[in-house]
């Protein structure tokens, strides 16, 4: 049995990021990185739902939003 792979979270933003500007479809993201395209879809979606709290204030309380079930 293998050992999950744990990725750090500049890495899940350089790939997130990399979905959002649509220069490459999820199939090439998947195959460029080695990552199944549905976990890229699901940080794709987390970042957009929480890039909100990128401009908040740093004393003010983040409320951060949950990724939805699809």
């Amino acid at each position: 049995m293998t050992k999950r792979k744990n990725y750090s979270p500049d890495f899940k933003a350089k790939v997130a990021l990399e979905a959002i500007r649509e220069e490459m479809t999820l199939a090439e993201l998947s195959k460029k990185y080695g990552i199944h395209p549905t976990q890229i879809g699901t940080w794709k979606c987390a970042a957009i739902e929480n890039l909100a709290t990128a401009f908040t204030r740093r004393g003010s309380v983040a409320e951060q939003v949950q990724p939805q079930n699809r």
